[in-house]
């Protein structure tokens, strides 16, 4: 309602209305006069976007800063003190924001006559019963308003006053609830010290009861104890807060404080108030230990237990050491671990977030304080759930830790490690785990392998984080640490190695050592990407590695002190020594590249000497035999040589080195790998490239025992096509269990049971004589004893127990064969890094062409069975290196050698297979690798075939010297693409499609124009309607292109022209007669076709007889015109409708403009005059119809298309809208010159390269009853003219009738009413003449 009246206010007055009746003030009828850019500012202001809201504050403020003592003023005020108390609630605020900014940028309004014009609008004694909330709210945002100008604490009249309306307001708590208080608490803690001893008495009852009675009260009590604590004590007297009295209550304000900010999630000011009265007062331990731990945390009450959390982190930055060690080893921050980990279910509120902002904001806080910020960090990290502490081991609040609080922290971690302290941790368990009683589980033992193993990954953790800022010898001291510990264990203490002198309480198991192994590496890989080298230190720029190298190095000549976890042979020994010589050599070299590749994959590989020293030492010896060879300074063998030779090449034993490093589950040996194989990829041979192409062959890898993937067993895997029938089979089992359980175990275990096993089972029931033979009906039944019963359960059992032995072996072996096909997969998308970076570093070398087919294979069979992720991650990858590294390379291989005849065999293999596909995405990336082959081809060189160049030379005598010259062979190649294009239109689903044709026409324009032959024939003929559309649109885009026309002469040119547009004729002769969706689209195709034709002819002035189609055109005018009127395929009918009239104008005849709007309006010639006239009533109401000039227009109408010969009678009736569009554009041309004064009538429309034929226009419409007298009139020598030879007849005679009959103020008057028709802007700059001109054109 209040909204509805300040609506009312705003609501402009006509001036009719003002002068009529003088109720309403004269000034307010000027302002709404005045500008209604003023009221928008009034909604803008309650709209919900809050750049909207200030951008039309300030407007508001700006446009009253020009007119302060007008009344826009008080019509701003009234109005923004209405939107008070509207009914929109986020409306409200919005006012009484903007009310605030008002009174702060004009302070000679006083405050007071704002309250009483609050108290005046919404009078809380005679306001309705439904407009009790809304009042009650306008005077509660009233108030804050003016706290928010910053004047209130400055008016003493206007302060006291809101503190009584304040009071007022907080006795509707049903309504305001506590809000009324919070706003006096915000406003006292303003007011100077003064004014606040002066309303205390009045806001603060001498009464514990109420002071300890809501949050609101306690806080204000809590603020007089801070600013007027001597007022305080007068009014009350001596208190004490934390009373044994008190502290219940306390509670009690407590908990319904954490209720109220519930939804909000925010610490209650009153609880921070307290906090801080119990330092202050020396009275912390009471607060925390009485108020809190023993109070608010035993009342299980979610809201009052986070907000004991928000106190903890509020509480970090007040707290000394003692009272922060008392805070951390409570019951509070052990009930915030045991959060930490029963939140971590779904659909639970993780309260980790805020503690982390809590704790970020305390460490930045503190940076000069290192021992503060290493007591906080300690003490989050000793809280632990049975040994493991719950923050997470990437805690991200290490960032704000300064250089010495994250040594001490790193060594503290260390420390703990070595000597777990189990009684300093604060430690806990779930409700769950101590429902379980299982001895094992509560061990000490059990806790301090959890704490070591989250102290191993803490660390490494540090290392990783790239935002943490650490000194290099932190860095090195945490990798030392971890691999000596991973490897090493000692045996004497010694000075020389500090790790030594380190002692542990608890010995290391080997599963600590497992896990400290894999964070090792994974510090490793952190250290290879982050730190690739240390300039400073390193002399030379060594990596990382190399530093872990020989450190290992002096840990093993140490034997007396030290002694590795798995002692070295003596063959392991010398590989090591072996490794540390070639190192040395490779460091002599480091200039070179590809050394420093080698160098790296030499360290990876002798680190993980200690990790699996059998695999790596074999490593190691092949890797320094490959190194030797590859860095010597003979020239490389040529490969037939390596082939022919015993020894295997260098490359190929690198190669397979690199595929076993592959098959490890470790990121920074793929990193190694990649980068090793860059170097050596321009020396592969076609045997290494083989080793990567078996892996990749799904084929081979499953029927071979490969032992780099199957890390388990080795067992023949030629069953695999018979276990997939039983993985069906169990796949079929486990569904029927999850629809009925009792059911499907049934089925399931029929299923299991085989045929042998029915029979044993019916051999023992027969034995024990359970079941009666073929005569049993004749004989008399005999019971079984108990021993023979006995003895029938017992061979009953081990029948069913073997078997259930058998079906358990049986799927132990299926999921075996799933883990090794996870691990197949997994292998083959790391080995096709290699094939990315062969392709990607290699484009050019001959032995990427060999890639093709086994890329091709892994597509086909992944889009088949791309069921789980890992195949479709195989699919996407193997994609995108076939699509955007292979096919769109820049580069490609330009020197096939005598391979040429090889390229052409597989280019035809390749169509071949494209075209036998069953899917087109399958077969797209067969024909792109044809495409890549063609481009192959024709960007070599032809100095390869001796013979076939002359022949190909002549037979390409008129083709562009690139494809003389090169090696593709078209009288081969030209056969594959007719076939295919063949299959593709003559064939009812076949894989191929038009986007590919198109491709190949773009590339190759040669191959373009052999294939044009085929696509003319299936424009027509024995083939069905989709095809013929298909081949429409073929020719269509392939005559588009410009790189075909060069390939044709001139005459060559013409001719093709005018073949396809006979066979477009013949298509077109059946056009507007599609029975099924098919038959339209080879129409529109053919029109489509036949547009590109007509456009080329017209802009490369060609010569081609264009009679026939137009003849045909013409006829079939009327027909489409009908069948566009009854509806009939609506949408595909417009479509033909306008490509028709394209075609018909480039054949130089025009579409009417009238048929462009009114098509389905126009009445069939069957229906009388009389039926017209119904249909023309009720358009216009009798009082808009111009009767009067009704005789004049229709005499001027009907002069205009008479014959030379005499003049015409003038007919009635109205004339139509769009005759009257073209009477009015031939008035246009009435100044222009014409060529002929007088040209006869019955003279032929012809086109300059078309004989002179008679231009009819399309699809006549059907005629009123004037338009069928003007054509009788324009019969000239028994000849009827068409509707478009009409229209340039009447073109040519307005000129005669203009000087002879027509009047001549008719004229500007024919052109005003053509303007407002058109909507031109000539009618609005000279609208006020020509109205005039039509008034006096009116009057007789």
């Amino acid at each position: 309602m209040a909204e509805m009246e300040s609506q009312d206010l705003a609501e402009p007055v006509s001036p009719g209305e003002t002068t009529k009746s003088g109720a309403r003030p004269a000034d307010r009828h000027g302002l709404l006069q005045h500008s209604r850019e003023f009221l928008d500012f009034f909604w803008d202001i309650a709209k919900p976007e809050q750049e909207t809201r200030l951008e039309a504050t300030e407007k508001l403020l700006e446009y009253l800063r020009t007119r302060p003592k007008g009344s826009e003023m008080k019509y701003a005020l009234k109005r923004l003190i209405t939107g008070l108390g509207v009914g929109r609630e986020t409306a409200r605020p919005c006012y009484s924001l903007a009310l605030a900014q008002l009174l702060q940028s004009f302070e000679d309004i006083p405050l007071c006559s704002i309250l009483e014009q609050i108290k005046e609008k919404y009078d809380l004694q005679r306001v309705k019963k439904a407009m009790v909330r809304p009042a009650l709210f306008a005077h509660l945002f009233g108030v804050l308003a003016l706290f928010q100008s910053g004047r209130l604490v400055k008016d003493q009249e206007a302060l006291m006053k809101s503190v009584k309306l304040l009071q007022v307001l907080a006795q509707h708590h049903n309504h305001l609830q506590e809000q009324p208080q919070k706003a006096l608490v915000d406003i006292l803690s303003e007011v100077p010290e003064t004014t606040l001893k002066e309303i205390l008495p009045k806001v603060l009852k001498a009464d514990w009861g109420v002071v300890l009675s809501s949050p609101e009260n306690l806080e204000l009590f809590l603020l007089a104890q801070q600013k007027v604590p001597a007022k305080l004590e007068k009014l009350l007297g001596p208190v004490d807060l934390f009373s044994d009295e008190n502290i219940p209550r306390l509670v009690t304000v407590l908990k319904t404080a954490a209720a109220s900010v519930k939804k909000e999630r925010k610490l209650p000011a009153v609880a921070l108030d307290l906090l801080r009265l119990a330092l202050q007062e020396n009275k912390f331990p009471r607060f925390w230990n009485d108020v809190l731990e023993q109070g608010l945390l035993k009342k299980q009450f979610l809201p009052a237990s986070f907000l004991c959390f928000r106190l903890l982190g509020a509480a970090l930055p007040l707290l000394s050491k003692k009272q922060l060690q008392l805070v951390m080893q409570g019951d509070i921050i052990r009930h915030y671990g045991e959060h930490l980990v029963t939140a971590k279910l779904p659909d639970r509120f993780r309260f980790a977030p805020e503690m982390d902002e809590y704790v970020s904001a305390f460490l930045e806080g503190c940076q000069t304080d290192p021992e503060q910020q290493l007591a906080v960090l300690v003490a989050f990290s000793s809280i632990t759930n049975q040994g493991h502490p719950v923050v997470p081991t990437f805690w991200r609040v290490v960032r704000f830790l300064s250089p010495r609080a994250l040594k001490d922290y790193v060594a503290w971690l260390q420390d703990m490690f070595l000597q777990p302290s189990l009684e300093s941790l604060v430690d806990f368990s779930t409700s769950n785990q101590k429902k379980n009683q299982e001895a094992s589980l509560h061990v000490p033992e059990r806790a301090v392998f959890r704490l070591r193993k989250w102290i191993g990954l803490r660390l490494v953790s540090i290392v990783e984080n790239s935002q943490v800022e650490k000194e290099e010898a932190l860095v090195e001291e945490v990798a030392r640490f971890c691999l000596f510990h991973s490897f090493f264990e000692t045996k004497k203490p010694t000075a020389q190695i500090p790790e030594t002198e380190q002692r542990l309480s608890f010995p290391l198991e080997s599963r600590t050592r497992e896990v400290v192994c894999s964070a090792f590496f994974s510090l490793l890989q952190a250290l290879s990407t982050q730190f690739r080298q240390v300039p400073g230190q390193t002399p030379g720029g060594r990596p990382w590695t190399y530093r872990l190298v020989q450190f290992a190095d002096t840990l093993l000549n140490h034997n007396r002190n030290v002694a590795t976890v798995s002692p070295f042979t003596a063959q392991q020994r010398q590989a090591w020594d072996r490794m540390l010589q070639t190192l040395k050599e490779l460091e002599a070299r480091s200039a070179e590249v590809r050394a420093t590749a080698f160098q790296h994959l030499l360290l990876l590989v002798g680190i993980h000497l200690f990790k699996s020293p059998a695999e790596s030492c074999d490593l190691l010896g092949d890797i320094q035999t490959c190194i030797e060879k590859s860095l010597e300074g003979k020239p490389r063998r040529t490969r037939s040589k390596a082939i022919d030779s015993q020894e295997p090449p260098w490359v190929e034993v690198l190669v397979e080195i690199l595929l076993a490093l592959l098959a490890q589950p470790s990121h920074l040996m793929r990193q190694v790998a990649r980068s090793v194989f860059g170097h050596i990829c321009s020396h592969l041979t076609p045997r290494a490239l083989q080793l990567i192409l078996d892996v990749l062959n799904p084929d081979k890898s499953q029927d071979e025992d490969d032992n780099v993937v199957v890390t388990d067993e080795e067992q023949p895997k030629s069953k695999s096509r018979d276990d997939s029938d039983s993985e069906e089979e169990e796949e079929e089992e486990e569904e029927e269990e999850s629809d009925v359980e009792e059911e499907s175990d049934e089925e399931a275990r029929d299923e299991d049971v085989d045929q042998g096993f029915r029979e044993q089972l019916m051999a023992v029931l027969q034995a024990g004589k359970a079941l009666g033979g073929a005569d049993s009906e004749d004989e008399q039944e005999e019971e079984l004893g108990d021993e023979a019963m006995m003895a029938l359960d017992q061979s009953l059992a081990s029948l069913f127990a073997e078997q259930k032995l058998r079906i358990q072996a049986k799927k132990d072996e299926k999921s075996k064969l799933q883990k090794e096909n996870v691990l197949r997969r997994d292998f083959q998308i790391r080995v096709l890094d290699l094939v990315e970076v062969l392709v990607t570093k290699q484009p050019e070398n001959p032995l990427v062409l060999e890639l093709l087919e086994p890329l091709l294979t892994i597509i086909r069979r992944s889009m088949r069975t791309s069921s789980s992720k890992q195949e479709q991650d195989l699919l996407h990858k193997t994609a995108r290196i076939f699509t955007h590294h292979l096919c769109r390379a820049r580069h490609y291989c330009h020197d096939v050698g005598n391979h040429v005849e090889a390229l052409h065999a597989r280019l035809e293999r390749l169509v071949q297979q494209a075209g036998c596909q069953a899917d087109s995405s399958i077969a797209l990336y067969y024909f792109n690798a044809s495409l890549y082959l063609l481009r192959v081809l024709k960007g070599n060189t032809a100095n390869a075939l001796p013979l076939k160049t002359p022949k190909k030379q002549k037979a390409s005598a008129k083709a562009k010297v690139p494809e003389a010259t090169s090696c593709l062979d078209l009288k081969r190649v030209t056969p594959v693409y007719s076939s295919s294009l063949s299959s593709f239109l003559s064939k009812r689903n076949s894989p191929l499609t038009v986007p590919m044709f198109l491709s190949l026409f773009c590339r190759h324009p040669v191959l373009c124009k052999s294939l044009l032959p085929i696509m003319i024939q299936h424009i027509t003929g024995p083939v069905r309607p989709r095809q013929q559309a298909q081949a429409c649109l073929l020719l269509q885009k392939a005559l588009s292109m410009g790189e075909l026309r060069p390939c044709f002469e001139h005459s060559e040119w013409e001719q093709l022209i005018g073949q396809v547009l006979a066979k477009v004729t013949e298509n077109l002769r059946t056009l507007g007669k599609a029975q099924g969706k098919s038959e339209q689209q080879r129409e529109l195709s053919s029109l489509e076709l036949l547009i590109t034709l007509l456009k080329t002819i017209h802009v490369q002035k060609l010569t081609v007889d264009l009679t026939t189609i137009l003849g045909l055109l013409q006829s079939l005018q009327p027909s489409l015109q009908q069948s566009l009127q009854q509806g009939a395929h609506s949408a595909g009918s417009n479509r033909l409708y306008d490509l028709y009239w394209q075609a018909m104008k480039f054949l130089g005849v025009q579409r009417p403009k009238s048929e462009k709007k009114d098509t389905r309006e126009i009445p069939s010639d069957a229906q009388s005059p009389v039926s017209m006239k119904r249909k023309k009533k009720g358009f216009l109401p009798e009082t808009k119809k111009r009767k009067k000039r009704k005789p004049e227009d229709a005499t001027e109408q009907d002069a205009k298309p008479a014959a030379p010969g005499g003049n015409q009678p003038p007919s009635s009736g109205k004339k139509k809208r769009r005759r009257t569009k073209a009477t009015a554009s031939a008035q246009s041309r009435v100044n222009e010159k014409p060529a002929a004064k007088n040209p006869a009538p019955s003279t032929p429309i012809t086109s300059p390269s078309t004989p002179a034929t008679t231009t009819t226009s399309p699809s006549t419409p059907a005629k009123t009853p004037k338009l069928q007298k003007k054509q009788k009139l324009s019969q000239v020598n028994g000849a009827t003219l068409t509707e478009s030879a009409g229209k340039k007849h009447q073109k040519r005679l307005p000129k005669k009738g203009v000087s002879g009959k027509s009047p001549q103020p008719t004229l500007p008057r024919k052109k005003a009413r053509l303007s407002l028709a058109n909507g031109s802007p000539s009618l609005l700059r000279s609208g006020a003449k020509k109205k005039v001109q039509l008034k006096k054109g009116v009057k007789p």
